[in-house]
C-alpha cells in the first residue's frame, strides 16, 4: 500500500471522517503518511482524531467543519484547499432513513440525496477536473451492497447507493486511460455509529476490513463487495425476481429496525 502515496501524492480528502469508516481511512492512510482533510459536520471529532494522528504520524491535517447537505459547501472546500494537491478523494459520508418513506419530512429525505449522491459527484467533478490536469488520482466512493436489492424501509437509501455504484462504475471507464483511478466499495453491514443513527440494528464486519478492501483494490478494478459472504449473497441474488428481491429485502430491514 506504501505505493499508494507515490502514485497519488501527499495529501487525501475524507468525507464522514469524525467516525467509523471515515475515521479509519484517516488512520490507515496517516500511517502510509499521507497528509489528510478531515470533513464532516462535528468538529470536535475532528480536532480529536487530528491532533491523534498528527502526534502518531508527523503528518499535516487540515479540519473543515461542514454538512454536505448545504447547497455551497463546495465554495468552503475549494477556499480551504485551494493551495493543497489533492491526489486521492475518499467519498465516505453518507447516511439511511429508517421506516415508510411517506412517513418521514421530505427535506429529510432530500438532505439525504444531497450527502449519499450530490456531494460525492460535486467532489468527484472539482476534484477529477483537478487530476485530470496532472495525470493522475485516485476516487473512492463508499456504496454498499444495498445497492444490489430493492430495500422497503430503507427506499432512498438503497436507491442512492445503487446511483453511487453506477456513477463510480461509469467514470472508472471514462477515465481509467486518463491516470485517475475510481472504485465504488460495497461493504454490507459494518459497525459504525452508522446503525444508531439509521436506528438499525445489526451485527457486521469492521471498518478496518472496508478500508483495507478499499486500498487493496483502488486502481484495480472498478467495484468491489468487501467479504465473501456479502459476494456469495449478491451473486445468489441474481437468480431471482425483482418482485421476490423486493419481498427479500422488506424482510431484511423489518428485522433490523429498532421499534
Amino acid at each position: 500500500m506504501q505505493s499508494l502515496i507515490n502514485k497519488y501524492g501527499k495529501w487525501a480528502l475524507i468525507t464522514g471522517a469524525s467516525s467509523g469508516i471515515g475515521e479509519e481511512f484517516a488512520m490507515q492512510l496517516a500511517a502510509l503518511k499521507f497528509n489528510l482533510v478531515l470533513v464532516a459536520r462535528r468538529k470536535d471529532k475532528l480536532d480529536q482524531l487530528s491532533a491523534k494522528l498528527i502526534a502518531k504520524f508527523n503528518i499535516e491535517i487540515l479540519v473543515i467543519s461542514l454538512d454536505l447537505s448545504k447547497p455551497d459547501f463546495l465554495e468552503t472546500i475549494k477556499q480551504q484547499t485551494n493551495h493543497l494537491d489533492i491526489g486521492l478523494l475518499i467519498n465516505n459520508a453518507g447516511f439511511a432513513i429508517t421506516g415508510s418513506f411517506l412517513n418521514d419530512k421530505l427535506e429529510n429525505q432530500l438532505s439525504l440525496l444531497d450527502v449519499n449522491c450530490k456531494a460525492p459527484l460535486v467532489l468527484s467533478h472539482y476534484f477529477g477536473n483537478k487530476m485530470l490536469i496532472k495525470g493522475s488520482g485516485g476516487i473512492i466512493n463508499i456504496a454498499s451492497t444495498a445497492a444490489f436489492l430493492p430495500l422497503p424501509y430503507w427506499s432512498n437509501y438503497a436507491a442512492s447507493k445503487a446511483y453511487l455504484l453506477s456513477f463510480s462504475e461509469g467514470i472508472w471507464n471514462e477515465l481509467k486511460d486518463k491516470g485517475i483511478d475510481v472504485l465504488a466499495v460495497c461493504p454490507g453491514p459494518t459497525q459504525t455509529e452508522f446503525a444508531s443513527i439509521a436506528k438499525v440494528n445489526f451485527k457486521g464486519m469492521t471498518a478496518n476490513d472496508v478500508v483495507n478492501y478499499s486500498l487493496k483494490y483502488i486502481g484495480k478494478k472498478p467495484a468491489v463487495i468487501v467479504g465473501f459472504a456479502n459476494q456469495f449473497s449478491t451473486f445468489f441474488l441474481r437468480f431471482f425476481s425483482r418482485k421476490t428481491l423486493i419481498k427479500f429485502g422488506a424482510i431484511f430491514t423489518k428485522k433490523i429496525a429498532i421499534n
